[in-house]
Order: structure tokens, then sequence, then C-alpha cells
């Protein structure tokens, strides 16, 4: 029994990496947060903001948590070009082809490999007017914790970051180290867009620090009470992926 419950395992381990099943998995994803996102009735607030900034500066860094990103595609007037920075991972091929159907380009690269290409073409991506989106707790974790990467970015290029998220009601919370939210159509939703964060391109690395520390703050004050709005339990940051490839912090240092 053990042999071909591995044997079954193995499959569908095989398949899981085709191309076709990345395709198929990333239709899946575009046409439900379609669907969510044109029968949700949604309260949105900064959004305005934010492209008349984008429209001024020519791009943009903005910064997404793991667990909030489904739903940020819709929100996009595909008026402006922008790029996605998604890891090399068997899920960050999916991610990237449903980034694809809305029209974003992508970057692959993570901290775990690519990581050089990567930062040289969002930095190339800002300097020629493309914003670029970044998953910054990604992709292993701490959940909802900015690394610092996008600071770097934004230093260098004089590009302003700008934090999105969101919460529907009546949505499920996956048990995943992300905690993802599972929105469902037809309800209420409201999504939320911090302020524009300029960094200094004299700042110091304790200045970078207090930027990330107070982006992040904003970002999570503002899930927090997106998800308290509809009753929805509230999601601590911290939570780190668990598996093979990408071992715990705890156990890299053993």
């Amino acid at each position: 029994m053990k042999i071909w419950l591995k044997k079954l395992k193995d499959f569908f381990k095989g398949v899981s990496k085709h191309p076709r099943f990345i395709n198929v998995l990333s239709l899946i994803m575009y046409y439900y947060s379609r669907w969510v996102g044109k029968t949700t009735r949604w309260d949105i607030f900064g959004v305005n903001q934010l492209y008349q900034v984008w429209h001024q500066e020519k791009a943009i860094i903005l910064v997404i948590w793991h667990g909030r990103a489904m739903m940020i595609p819709h929100f996009w007037n595909g008026q402006h070009p922008l790029n996605a920075l998604v890891s090399l991972h068997k899920d960050g091929r999916i991610i990237a082809g449903f980034l694809e159907k809305y029209g974003f380009g992508t970057i692959g690269g993570s901290s775990n490999g690519g990581a050089n290409s990567a930062a040289l073409a969002l930095l190339h991506s800002l300097q020629n007017d493309t914003a670029v989106a970044i998953i910054p707790d990604g992709p292993r974790g701490p959940r909802m914790k900015m690394s610092i990467s996008p600071l770097y970015f934004a230093r260098k290029s004089g590009k302003p970051i700008f934090g999105a998220t969101y919460s529907v009601e009546h949505s499920l919370v996956a048990k995943s180290w992300d905690a993802m939210l599972l929105p469902p159509p037809f309800c209420r939703g409201v999504l939320h867009v911090t302020k524009p964060y300029y960094i200094p391109a004299d700042a110091s690395d304790e200045d970078l620090e207090k930027y990330r520390q107070e982006i992040e703050d904003e970002m999570n004050t503002l899930t927090f009470k997106a998800d308290r709005r509809f009753g929805l339990p509230k999601i601590e940051p911290g939570a780190i992926a668990k598996s093979k490839k990408y071992p715990a912090k705890e156990e890299m240092k053993k």
C-alpha cells in the first residue's frame, strides 16, 4: 500500500511541474479573480493618489503581501506598464502565468536564486519608466514582514513605494504560512493603498530600517482594519513556510 501511495504521490508531483498543468492553474486563478473582482462591491481608498503619482513619476514600486496578492491585479488600469517579481519555483511559475494573463510583465528571481539578475532587471524597469510589483514577504516569509530589498530599489531609482492590501467579507483564510485570503464572489470588499514613500538617495542603512518598519506597520494596520470591518480573524505576522526546499531560518542556523 505504501508503495502505491508513493507512486501516486510521485505521479502528481511530476504532473504538477508540467507546463500545461501550470497553465491550467494560472487560467483558473485568472478567471476566478476576474469573476470575484467584477461581482464584488468595492470600497476603494488611495488608488486615485497612486495613479496621480504614477503618472507624475512615470513608475512606482508596488509592494503587496503574499497572502493578499490575488485580487490586486483587478485594480490595475492597464495604462501604465508594470513588471512583477516572481519566484523561480513551481508556485512562482503559476503566479507568473496568472499575472501575464492580466497583461503584466514578469521578472524571475528570489532570495533563493536569480537574485542578482532579477535586481538588475527591476532597476532597469524603473529607469525605463516601467513600474515594478514586489511581494516583500515572499516566497516563504516571514508572513507580513517587509524585506529591505524594495527600499534599496527606491533609494537607487528615486521612485516611490506604495503598499496595497484588501479584504472581502465571508472570505476563507487558507491554512498556509501566508494565510492567503480566498474571497468569494458577490460580496463586499475594500481596497486600501498606503501613502507614497520616497527614500532619499543619501539614506543610511539605519534610515532604510526606519522606512521599512513604517511601511510594514502601515500595510499591516490597513490589513487589520480591512479584515476587522468584515469580522474576519486577525492574522498575526511572522509565520514562515516550511519545506525541504526552503527550510525555516531556524533550521538553516543549525
